[in-house]
């Protein structure tokens, strides 16, 4: 395959992973804004715990979307790691999240019906790409490409010629 090929190749996987992210996010945002309506609206609980309750329902919902969904072809082994990981990165998108709705509530006041929501989808966008980042790049790792596999299995069950020189050792 070309370069350019291969570089198609990957721009298309990357899309059809970004828009099956966009379509988990699509469906965790309204989970979220609507766990956060309820509790604002219905209870008597401060705004910023209402979004954390509602961040933590989303986030739930979201685990499972991702993982079989949007990244139902990654790595399985080690789900305990996987799941530490996602929860960890997953708590630092929700103080980014709510941090935002914090310092505009608490900070300037900002705190009517459409500026809190407003502000709460505001800090979901900030957060989404940093979420998106990390659960990629941490969380749902990557398998090895199949064509790399197969090279390699091809080497080791291919007889070595006497006239074929010893490969280096990797990282010597």
């Amino acid at each position: 395959m070309s370069e350019r090929g291969a570089l198609r190749a990957r721009l298309n996987r990357l899309a059809r992973e970004v828009a099956k992210f966009g379509a988990v996010g699509a469906l965790g945002v309204l989970v979220n804004m609507a766990a956060f309506n309820l509790l604002r609206h219905n209870t008597e609980i401060p705004m910023v715990r209402a979004s954390l309750l509602a961040t933590f329902i989303a986030i739930l919902f979201n685990y499972v979307g991702f993982r079989y969904f949007t990244y139902r072809d990654r790595d399985k082994s080690g789900r305990t790691k996987e799941l530490t990981l996602f929860l960890l990165f997953s708590a630092v998108g929700a103080v980014i999240e709510n941090g935002v709705l914090y310092v505009t509530t608490y900070g300037f006041d900002w705190d009517g019906p459409l500026q809190s929501n407003f502000f709460k989808v505001f800090g979901i966008g900030v957060a989404t790409l940093f979420r998106f980042w990390s659960y990629r790049t941490w969380v749902f790792r990557a398998l090895p490409a199949r064509e790399t596999v197969q090279a390699a299995e091809m080497l080791l069950t291919e007889p070595r010629r006497a006239d074929q020189p010893v490969p280096d050792r990797v990282g010597s």
